[in-house]
């Protein structure tokens, strides 16, 4: 066991909050408020483990699924840990019953009744993995946006919901930034997804440019793939430039945390054509100059 996966089997809690910091765009920046902070930490915490549960990726040593009451003999049964992770997060909206079982939803329980937060979005994000147990590959474009409808689009909801900035409009914004995160996040991952046998490529698009399922497990990409990965990253920041408004249309702190979600974005996307689009020896990562050039390109309405 490394040291950081001792240090998470010892605090999974603090294991998966530390994550924040890997992320391509700001979770709980130092120029919020604290309560908007502590908030956004706890809805980013169940997030966070729930993607870690869809993607095997929890702590060494079965901690949450000993937290969530899962028997040791389906500790590594993602769909039974998901069940019993929804069963869990019912308890915080629940208040005639007991508390919530681990300590990331029991940090959640305060931010849920300060903001009046739903269920629903919470309920989409374990939507989303349970779906990446069943469905590994997406023939359209139009099915990968409906998984991201379930997958990212309620996080942007969830931070306007905390900040009490929602409108349709700001909505709407916030879905079209949202799915283009997770795209350029699938861009970036697409060796680590074929490893987990899954693809968010869509077949159509995959046909389109010549590319076979092969082709993303070489060590370099090829003209095709390139190809491919550029047309995806386009359409990214295509819904990039549509969802920008959203920042011009809140003042203050929030202004800047969303663009610094915008701008992550879009400083990735700038790293993957850096790269030439080859994403396939590891996630092009952009540094923080080009995240700064970004997010006061953003703030000023450029694109």
């Amino acid at each position: 066991m490394t040291v950081t996966g001792a240090a998470r089997a010892a605090d999974p809690v603090r294991g998966t909050l530390d994550k924040a910091a890997d992320e391509n765009f700001p979770v709980a920046p130092f120029f919020l408020p604290r309560a908007w902070r502590t908030d956004l930490m706890a809805v980013y915490g169940f997030a966070r483990l729930v993607d870690d549960i869809g993607d095997g990726d929890l702590a060494p040593g079965g901690a949450d699924a000993r937290l969530l009451g899962v028997p040791p003999e389906h500790a590594g049964d993602r769909l039974t840990l998901l069940d019993a992770f929804e069963a869990d997060l019912h308890r915080v909206f629940d208040p005639h019953d007991r508390a919530p079982r681990h300590p990331l939803l029991r940090r959640l329980l305060p931010t849920v009744r300060r903001c009046t937060l739903t269920p629903g979005p919470f309920l989409a994000l374990i939507a989303a993995n349970r779906q990446d147990q069943l469905v590994r590959r997406y023939e359209t474009h139009d099915d990968l946006l409906a998984y991201c409808e379930l997958s990212a689009n309620p996080v942007g909801r969830l931070v306007l919901a905390v900040t009490g900035t929602a409108t349709p409009e700001r909505i709407r914004r916030s879905d079209a930034i949202c799915t283009a995160l997770q795209i350029v996040e699938h861009l970036q991952d697409v060796a680590e997804d074929l490893a987990r046998d899954r693809i968010y490529l869509p077949a159509e698009d995959m046909k389109r440019f010549d590319v076979q399922e092969a082709d993303l497990a070489a060590a370099s990409a090829g003209a095709p793939v390139r190809a491919l990965i550029a047309h995806e990253a386009q359409r990214a920041r295509d819904l990039l430039n549509e969802g920008a408004p959203l920042v011009g249309s809140v003042h203050g702190r929030l202004r800047l945390l969303l663009a610094g979600f915008v701008a992550g974005g879009r400083a990735a996307v700038r790293a993957i054509a850096a790269a030439d689009y080859d994403v396939l020896p590891g996630p092009p990562k952009p540094g923080k100059v080009q995240l700064l050039r970004e997010a006061g390109a953003t703030l000023r309405g450029e694109r």
